[in-house]
């Protein structure tokens, strides 16, 4: 079994737990007070289209199975905060607890320390989760194509919609593309990681590009820390970017972001 498909079999385990815990009838029911109560929708897809400079979603990711423990001392508040004063267009918020340290307690503290959009990213496989994403303070969730199949893939995009929810579509290759992109997909991220070997490639985003439709808009996920990379995936098309982990392990988090955005003080 690879690392995916390990981390999808946990994923499902404790999802029947956190159900069994918290009945879907009960998350629906806190996610429909939160649009009740006026929730301002934040678009990731409209903070990423139509930009002069590509956007930058900066995830915070306490660690990972590839790079271990990366930062613990932060707060997400203010891992979060700095991102925002740093220029960023998205926080990305890792919400899986096993492998990355993450919680759904952070999606609404990152949602009381910034204005951006948010996106919830973990291995999402199950309606549960979408309902649970808008209750917590999410603004998008992360579909990962290989983790579902095209009936899964499909019925969680036209929620996730219904909700008001962006949906980013992660893809690694050709065939996943086209998957996404038949099932609709207007926000595709191409990840430049193998989920299953973990091997990092950062030209699979370029190899990708040509066969994305019109209309939709890309993010480049995995291996891009310098501004350099940036530069060459705008000019090739690319929307936005995904960026984790050198700016978590950065000394000024802030700085680091402006380096990225080019946002002056």
């Amino acid at each position: 079994m690879n690392l995916l498909a390990e981390i999808i079999a946990d994923t499902r385990r404790d999802l029947e737990r956190r159900r069994y815990a918290r009945p879907l009838a009960e998350v629906a029911r806190d996610a429909e007070r939160r649009l009740a109560a006026g929730r301002a929708h934040r678009s990731l897809r409209a903070a990423l289209r139509g930009r002069r400079a590509i956007g930058l979603i900066a995830e915070h990711k306490r660690r990972s199975p590839s790079a271990g423990l990366i930062r613990g001392e932060l707060s997400i508040e203010q891992v979060v905060a700095a991102y925002e004063r740093g220029g960023a267009s998205g926080v990305s918020v890792l919400t899986e607890s096993s492998r990355f340290g993450g919680s759904l307690a952070d999606l609404e503290a990152a949602r009381g320390a910034t204005a951006l959009p948010i996106l919830r990213k973990d291995f999402i496989v199950d309606a549960y989760q979408v309902h649970e994403a808008l209750a917590e303070g999410a603004d998008a969730v992360l579909l990962i194509v290989a983790a579902l199949d095209d009936h899964e893939l499909g019925s969680l995009l036209r929620l996730a919609g219904d909700l008001g929810l962006d949906a980013l579509v992660e893809v690694h290759e050709r065939d996943e593309l086209a998957r996404a992109t038949a099932a609709g997909a207007r926000l595709i991220g191409i990840n430049n990681r193998d989920l299953a070997t973990l091997h990092v490639d950062v030209g699979r985003t370029f190899e990708l590009l040509a066969a994305v439709p019109d209309g939709v808009v890309v993010v480049a996920e995995s291996g891009l820390s310098k501004r350099a990379q940036l530069d060459e995936l705008h000019g090739a098309g690319v929307h936005g970017v995904l960026i984790g982990e050198a700016l978590m392990r950065a000394a000024d988090i802030e700085q680091a972001c402006r380096a990225l955005t080019l946002v002056q003080i």
